[in-house]
């Protein structure tokens, strides 16, 4: 859960919005935690999505495998335990993640 609230202050940092960290641990394998944010434009996406990047290299963690593109409003990034989505606000609004995982627990 650290390294979830250490991704929700860097997209804080980054002025993103919505931000929301899902513990999804009963509910599936394929991670732990998904950190969920909005970004107000393709550019803003990929500041985000740098910004996360590199912060955490610094740290010692590096990102095991990222997807998509700014372009298509949508950008996954995993680091294995928490895999994050930054999305436009259109994109979240249709694919509605929080609405898939409705058994997950929000974290504060």
């Amino acid at each position: 859960m650290d390294l979830a609230k250490r991704m929700r202050t860097i997209l804080e940092e980054k002025k993103a919005g919505d931000i929301v960290i899902l513990d999804v641990r009963k509910q599936t394998d394929l991670a732990d935690y998904f950190v969920i944010a909005t970004g107000t434009s393709n550019p803003h996406l990929k500041a985000m999505n740098e910004q996360l990047i590199v912060d955490l290299k610094h740290d010692g963690i590096p990102c095991y495998r990222h997807a998509g593109a700014p372009e298509g409003g949508w950008l996954a990034i995993d680091y294995v335990d928490v895999l994050v989505h930054l999305f436009l606000e259109s994109q979240r609004a249709y694919y509605a993640l929080e609405d898939l995982w409705t058994g997950a627990t929000k974290v504060k």
